[in-house]
């Protein structure tokens, strides 16, 4: 049998980081972004429940129970089936001063095929163990600050764009944090965590949006999942202005409208510029900034009725998961990773859990009105965010596919890839908001699990310990 254990203090008391275990959503955002993971059945963390996941790229079976639950204290789980001899995960909770607590995972585990299997993968298996517990205690430390930096009180917040990319990712984290959240859905409601609306159709369940406290509109079709023909177009514009316009109106004429609607706009607004430029820039004069700029006015309704009105400008959004990163990632894996362009145009990135912590940020600080930058303070080129991919990857990029290339293939879409505009944070820094993920490398690092001091040397029997000070 080997063990491992990884330990983080937690600037937050047993109970409340207990707490945050138990609620909808918290595997989701322990589950490292690199991970190939879908949830099939999860009951909970209570005696008996059952948890089943498919993992990996052959979507093997994971079934574990859960036993030895002592609220505020502990829980267990253990592998039933799946692909390890033997597996019991024990959550530990020990509190530290009353404010704060010691997280401990203790793992204790057989690999498949016995001495044959730890002496094939032992040692990758310690490697991949340590990233993986280093990334959830890292997560769950931010996550907890974030919301123990917000008032306390539950709030019911709807979202849409809520099976997006990012709308998935915040569903998750507002749940962990003990709010109720309502999802705008284009299909029939199947309870009462589901509100129908058809943008296209103009018609939304308002009976549904009464005594809802604030909303987070996401939704619209993505801008580099397709080439741009006119029709596609029309769907990127429409299915923002419509669809925030629809929100809106409906907002507006609830008898007690929502305190804040954050409403998404993007980077795009400022076309490619090369100068430094902030919110109060003047949008640029390509079809991604008159998308914003309609986009932007089309929650001028929920303005109207006195609803305060956020747009966070997003940035270009990574996590392996999916968006720019996402489809970067598989050839830079196997050496072949490339440079677009000359390399020379502006990337205004941001980490996916800063863009959560921003857009939660926006729900409970009133001084965020109006448009405001999603950005990372660490300016970077796209030849420098390339050579930052490669590096953490072990494989610098060396190859560059050239500007003509990409407009052949793409059409005017290559736009996407080619512009950018050198942005900064003001109004999120005057507000005192602060990234987790400030540099690039660090950012990179952390969503790609690199930086693990090497692997444990674990042998049958010993306690690993890998004690972070967070």
């Amino acid at each position: 049998m080997t063990r491992f254990v990884q330990s983080s203090q937690l600037a937050a008391p047993a109970r409340e980081v207990f707490a945050w275990h138990t609620r909808p959503g918290a595997f989701q955002r322990l589950m490292p972004p690199w991970e190939k993971v879908q949830i099939i059945r999860q009951e909970g963390i209570g005696d008996g429940a059952i948890a089943v996941l498919k993992l990996g790229p052959l979507q093997q079976t994971w079934v574990a129970r859960h036993r030895d639950y002592i609220e505020g204290v502990q829980f267990v789980d253990e592998q039933i089936e799946g692909p390890f001899a033997r597996w019991v995960h024990t959550h530990h909770f020990e509190p530290r001063n009353g404010a704060a607590c010691v997280l401990e995972d203790r793992i204790d585990y057989e690999l498949p095929l016995g001495k044959l299997g730890g002496a094939v993968a032992g040692d990758w298996f310690a490697r991949t163990l340590a990233r993986t517990f280093r990334y959830r205690h890292a997560t769950l430390a931010n996550d907890l600050e974030r919301h123990n930096s917000a008032p306390r009180t539950p709030r019911t917040i709807v979202v849409s764009g809520a099976s997006g990319l990012i709308g998935q990712a915040l569903c998750a984290f507002l749940s962990t944090g003990g709010h109720r959240v309502k999802r705008l859905v284009r299909h029939a409601a199947r309870g009462d965590d589901e509100i129908f609306w058809d943008p296209a159709a103009d018609r939304i369940d308002e009976r549904s949006l009464v005594g809802v406290d604030a909303v987070v509109h996401l939704a619209g079709a993505g801008v580099a999942d397709a080439r741009w023909s006119a029709a596609r177009k029309r769907e990127i514009r429409d299915s923002r202005v419509l669809g925030t316009t629809l929100l809106a109106t409906a907002l507006a004429r609830l008898p007690r409208p929502p305190s804040v609607m954050v409403s998404a706009s993007a980077v795009g607004y400022y076309g490619a510029q090369a100068v430094d430029v902030d919110e109060e820039a003047r949008p640029g004069d390509d079809f991604l900034a008159d998308v914003c700029v309609a986009w932007e006015a089309a929650a001028d309704p929920a303005r109207a009725a006195g609803i305060r009105v956020a747009h966070p400008r997003l940035g270009v959004v990574l996590t392996p998961a999916g968006g720019a990163l996402g489809k970067m990632l598989p050839p830079f894996k196997v050496g072949l990773g490339a440079t677009p362009g000359d390399g020379r145009n502006q990337v205004p990135w941001v980490a996916l859990d800063d863009v959560l912590g921003a857009l939660h940020f926006a729900l409970f600080h009133p001084v965020l009105d109006g448009a405001f930058d999603v950005v990372a303070p660490d300016v970077v080129t796209m030849s420098e965010l390339t050579q930052a991919i490669g590096r953490t990857l072990g494989h610098p990029p060396h190859l560059h596919v050239p500007a003509t290339a990409l407009k052949l293939a793409l059409g005017e879409m290559a736009q996407t890839v080619l512009g950018g505009a050198r942005l900064h944070s003001r109004r999120l820094a005057a507000a005192g908001f602060h990234f987790a993920h400030p540099t690039l490398p660090a950012a990179l690092a952390h969503l790609l699990g690199a930086g693990v001091e090497g692997a444990p040397d674990f042998r049958s029997g010993d306690a690993a310990p890998n004690t972070l000070p967070l």
